[in-house]
């Protein structure tokens, strides 16, 4: 493997907990060290905070579930709602990561995503991906494609950025140490529905601890779009815990997660929350309709085989 190549590869994307619209995004103004949107977390510290029993998955009821419990109600709702009503969608796609202690800028990506469906057992939609990198200018143009089952269970990519003229399109493995680096989660996580079953994951975790706290607060916006914020707070640390607080951001429209970010523990009382990983799902569009030759790396609109 050539020098060229080996840089190529180490500097792929594995995927992330994400997802994302369809055309032109229009973000060539935006900083790639800011997120494109007004900081939602101050809209958190203004939103009005609600009682459980106001939440949308309960009503009378609601006075005996704990306020985590009723947050897991929400999510698992979310998730049968995806299953059944979301076949694709598109977005852009704002993350960042910490990744060996350090947390990187925001990248920016346009991300075509059709849903796994399973039917009496048989896969009739696998998992399909397209990636599409817009900023930082050290990626911009990079491209990967994945399709569960397809390309030998590989994804599809091609570098942007300088190198991006020079490199040819390769197949990685998912969950190969190339594809992997500098990434949290592979690609075959990517997604809505994926992020609201690690959601639930985590909280069923979170509920063994009594200490541990889940609060409301409607009214918050991330862009123009309105949620309401479940907001978890950890403060003992245990090995089996990912964070001392996240946020979920949850689409009032859609009833959809559109924002998660997750901060560790303070090193000291008072000290600023260190992020561990965001993930923001801007200009979302569901059921718009992709096909097969979205997730194809020989589509003409694609530049992976151009050179």
């Amino acid at each position: 493997m050539t020098t060229q190549r080996r840089n190529f590869l180490t500097g792929l994307l594995g995927g992330g907990l994400a997802i994302a619209t369809g055309s032109s995004i229009g973000l060539t103004a935006v900083s790639a060290t800011e997120p494109p949107f007004s900081e939602p977390v101050h809209r958190v510290a203004t939103a009005s905070p609600i009682a459980p029993s106001a939440t949308p998955h309960t009503a009378a009821a609601a006075a005996a579930v704990r306020p985590l419990d009723a947050a897991l109600d929400i999510a698992r709702n979310g998730l049968a709602h995806c299953r059944a009503n979301i076949n694709d969608y598109t977005a852009t796609m704002v993350k960042r990561e910490r990744i060996d202690g350090v947390t990187g800028d925001y990248e920016f990506m346009f991300v075509k995503v059709r849903n796994r469906k399973v039917v009496d057992g048989q896969l009739i939609q696998p998992l399909s991906v397209y990636l599409a990198y817009l900023k930082p200018t050290s990626v911009k143009g990079r491209e990967v494609v994945f399709v569960e089952g397809q390309n030998d269970g590989n994804i599809i990519a091609h570098e942007g950025g300088f190198r991006g003229r020079f490199l040819p399109t390769v197949p990685l493995a998912p969950t190969g140490m190339m594809a992997m680096r500098g990434q949290r989660y592979p690609i075959t996580e990517i997604g809505i529905e994926n992020l609201m079953d690690k959601l639930i994951e985590r909280g069923e975790t979170a509920r063994q601890f009594p200490d541990v706290t889940c609060t409301f607060r409607k009214n918050a916006k991330v862009k123009d779009r309105v949620c309401t914020v479940l907001e978890v707070t950890q403060p003992s640390p245990h090995p089996s815990l990912d964070f001392y607080q996240a946020q979920v951001f949850i689409d009032d429209a859609y009833n959809l997660p559109i924002r998660y970010i997750a901060y560790d523990w303070p090193k000291r009382k008072g000290d600023p929350l260190e992020v561990i990983e965001e993930y923001n799902y801007v200009d979302l569009k569901v059921n718009v309709g992709l096909t097969d030759a979205d997730f194809d790396a020989k589509n003409p609109q694609y530049n992976f085989y151009s050179k």
